[in-house]
């Protein structure tokens, strides 16, 4: 979502990449074997078994699903989505305010009423578990460490009560409706979150305004409750979506779909080997290239995997003018990638989720509900209740 100025030293240690690679799977640590070792095998296994089992526990357990009744549609926003702490969400340049002026302009154009609107539960230590460690969860008790993630280093001078009421349970609250659109989107054919996208989160690390890995965390939620297999991942923010292409380096149920600036942040060389279709486009590219790219990249993703469900994470810092995507999309370029994107998804009856992520100019918001007019108005989204 946003360009870092402070984290651009991308670590390549083997040994540190091994231990996220363990803690990744597992919740609690133990002595490690040697590989010669003949209970080696068989240890590592069970702690995955383990593992999976409380991840699985854990999903079922969560309150984050529940049923939405027929006369709301399948939008999904509360107030708490919006970040405002004394004027210092300010000095980042992410609107963060934007989820709710989408909503404001939405209900001016008629399209929607907000009581018609669902508002997500916030997502519990216990349902960030199913994808994060404890040490990282622990990590954001410094309001240090959760300045550095959001990029405004004033907050770090904050009590940390204040920063997890203002900063955190905005994020959480969010993850809990990504998490819920894929329910709604099961069920209706697709679901939009004002909110979420964070791409650049993965189970061990936070960075670029992205605190939590929402997309992760849907995506296994989904393959517990859902019935679903094989989710593709179509990432079309300005930026690399190196958070979700590290969490899931070895699930070969998961297919990413990547069209981003090489230019610009996160620089995740490690994390781009696990694109599985990358499609470059770099700094200055207009809306007639870009769509062009696009149309072959889902022609080339529809033969390498049948998907039976999509997660489209929609930044608009891509629009031309956006001071770190520097690309140069119009706002009808945006409208007519969206629906490319849902027809894609409604042709071959896939159920898809939307998710904001990124974009850093204050007329992302309007150009955010022009496209949702645009897919109401094409039919390929239904907003009466």
């Amino acid at each position: 979502m946003a360009e870092s100025t402070l984290n651009l030293v991308i670590s390549h240690s083997i040994a540190i990449k091994a231990a996220q690679y363990l803690n990744r799977f597992t919740f609690c640590s133990f002595p490690l074997l040697s590989a010669s070792h003949p209970m080696s095998s068989t240890a590592s296994s069970s702690k995955t078994d383990d593992a999976e089992a409380l991840r699985r526990h854990r999903i079922l357990s969560s309150h984050l699903y529940y049923d939405v009744p027929p006369s709301k549609v399948p939008l999904i926003y509360s107030p708490s989505y919006d970040i405002a702490f004394f004027g210092i969400e300010k000095l980042h340049p992410f609107d963060s305010s934007k989820w709710g002026r989408i909503c404001r302009f939405l209900t001016k154009e008629g399209i929607m009423d907000q009581k018609h609107l669902v508002e997500p539960v916030e997502a519990t230590k216990d349902d960030l578990l199913v994808v994060h460690s404890e040490s990282y969860l622990k990590s954001l008790n410094s309001s240090l460490n959760v300045s550095m993630i959001v990029e405004v280093p004033p907050v770090a001078m904050l009590p940390n009560c204040l920063v997890q009421k203002k900063v955190l349970h905005p994020f959480r609250k969010q993850v809990g409706g990504t998490i819920l659109a894929a329910k709604l989107a099961k069920e209706r054919g697709w679901a939009i979150n004002v909110g979420g996208g964070f791409h650049h989160c993965s189970s061990e690390k936070g960075g670029g305004f992205c605190v939590y890995a929402d997309i992760s965390l849907c995506i296994h939620f989904a393959f517990v409750r859902l019935n679903i297999s094989r989710v593709m991942i179509i990432d079309l923010d300005a930026h690399q979506g190196n958070g979700h292409e590290m969490d899931f380096s070895d699930d070969r149920r998961v297919f990413i779909l990547d069209m981003y600036n090489p230019g610009i942040y996160p620089l995740d060389f490690e994390a781009r080997r696990y694109i599985d279709l990358g499609v470059e486009v770099k700094s200055g590219t207009a809306t007639d290239e870009y769509l062009t790219k696009l149309d072959h990249a889902l022609e080339v993703a529809e033969k390498k995997f049948d998907p039976d469900f999509i997660v489209y994470n929609a930044g608009t810092d891509i629009l031309d003018g956006d001071p770190l995507g520097r690309l140069k999309i119009s706002p009808d370029g945006i409208a007519s990638r969206d629906e490319k994107v849902f027809r894609f998804a409604r042709e071959r009856n896939i159920p898809l989720i939307m998710l904001t992520s990124g974009g850093y100019m204050k007329s992302s918001a309007k150009v955010i509900a022009d496209s949702i007019v645009n897919l109401s108005n094409k039919s390929l989204i239904d907003m009466k209740s």
